[in-house]
């Protein structure tokens, strides 16, 4: 038998590898893991399949190990699927007759108690998730009493997912809040230590960015002048919505939930004449300063082209309400527009697929959030005062300095994203260098 880990490696998001002689066992990649799983065919004559553990932490051998385990318990007429349901199920009840309280019945309660009341919905939706996955996967630390928990078991669930360090940073702080918590609520003996918070501390630290298979460091872009100016240029050659989109993020330096949120009741002319301006108001829930008690609306004056992207959009706005939809007349969302920028890099596989290079991005290794950080370092180019250039971007001040300063920098906003707006529009004026 053979097992190659380069082509394991190499496995992309949805793909799947058989082990040979394994009938069944499969490693199977998906976003951030790329897992063993047992596929087979129930006594119901219904395609299932269970996951064993993530790769590599859990090696091929150990792996084979609990294929052979679930293929007997398949052999005895037993369904592994639905063998882990009835224990997960198991785990989450409360028998009158015990006092356990399970790590399943303490992740509930944090899940129904504090994330749903807390997170926006997506948020929410995404940690519930990665929450029951750990469930399903761990189903022995799922069914054992929270008060008894080891350190040792806390590192092994962290160990097997090191992988990607990012997602199982995640995880641990979500799993040491759950902990804290039930030690609040009293489900919790008072003495029970919290390990989540220890083990694996400073460990769990990403890699960087992965770009064609390779990774590229921990890097903070930001776009030089010549390459604004050559991404303004080819821009004609994006959809209308993308083109839109970088303009909107560039002149605005707003996030991209902000703006794939804007809505026409968020507009609005202040003044007369010659000193009529458009602004944007973000209402607050919408920004990322919403869980902070003192944050405010986030207030936008809209100069040159971003404001007749807006007046545009605003004339013909769809069904969803939105200014920004898709060809269905549904909200366009930020991460379609990540998705669709990546896809026009020369290194991602759709590109690779169209080979026309005239539709490849002149300007490469950039994400939609990339530009906002490039207009907010414009801004500390032409000379905009820190403290002002944070008030555009929408940062939440030091603690101290927002006890006592309530100023909007609505006067501030008006003058440094004018002279944003007219640098961006003598990029453009100027022409694209040479395609390198």
């Amino acid at each position: 038998m053979v097992f190659d880990a380069r082509a394991a490696k190499a496995l992309q998001p949805g793909d799947a590898m058989a082990v040979p002689g394994c009938p069944g066992l499969r490693l199977l990649a998906t976003k951030n893991l790329k897992t063993w799983t047992y596929r087979y065919k129930a006594p119901d004559g219904k395609l299932r399949q269970v996951a064993i553990g993530p790769w590599p932490a859990l090696t091929l051998h150990d792996a084979m190990a609990k294929w052979m385990e679930l293929r007997g318990q398949k052999s005895a007429g037993v369904d592994p699927v639905a063998q882990r349901k009835a224990l997960r199920a198991a785990a989450k009840a409360t028998p009158a007759a015990s006092k356990s309280y399970t790590v399943a019945m303490l992740v509930e309660d944090y899940v129904k108690g504090h994330l749903l009341v807390s997170r926006k919905a997506a948020g929410a939706e995404a940690a519930r998730k990665a929450l029951d996955r750990l469930i399903e996967q761990e189903p022995e630390l799922a069914a054992a009493d929270a008060n008894l928990v080891t350190r040792a078991q806390c590192f092994n669930v962290l160990e097997a997912r090191k992988a990607t360090p990012m997602a199982t940073a995640k995880l641990r702080s979500m799993l040491g809040s759950a902990w804290e918590y039930a030690l609040d609520a009293g489900r919790l003996d008072g003495n029970t230590p919290n390990w989540w918070r220890q083990v694996m501390k400073g460990r769990l630290k990403s890699k960087g960015k992965v770009m064609a298979g390779k990774h590229v460091g921990q890097r903070r872009r930001a776009l030089r002048d010549d390459e604004v100016r050559a991404l303004l240029a080819w821009l004609g050659n994006m959809h209308q919505v993308g083109q839109d989109a970088v303009v909107m993020y560039l002149w605005t330096c707003a996030r991209g939930s902000e703006i794939f949120g804007l809505r026409p009741e968020q507009l609005a002319v202040e003044g007369r004449g010659e000193d009529a301006v458009l602004w944007w108001t973000i209402p607050k829930e919408q920004t990322k300063n919403a869980r902070y008690a003192d944050a405010v609306d986030l207030r936008v004056p809209l100069w040159g082209r971003v404001r007749q992207v807006v007046e545009r959009r605003l004339a013909s706005v769809g069904q969803s309400g939105y200014l920004f939809e898709d060809t269905r007349g549904k909200p366009y969302t930020q991460h379609a527009f990540s998705t669709y920028v990546y896809d026009l890099q020369p290194y991602s596989p759709k590109a690779k697929r169209r080979g026309n290079p005239a539709l490849q991005l002149p300007v490469t290794d950039w994400t939609p959030h990339n530009l906002r950080r490039t207009g907010r370092t414009m801004l500390a180019a032409l000379g905009c005062p820190a403290e002002i250039a944070e008030a555009i971007v929408g940062h939440m001040p030091e603690e101290i300095e927002a006890t006592y300063n309530v100023h909007t920098y609505d006067q501030e906003r008006l003058v440094w994203l004018r002279r944003l707006s007219d640098h961006l529009e003598s990029l453009a004026s100027s022409g694209a260098p040479a395609r390198p």
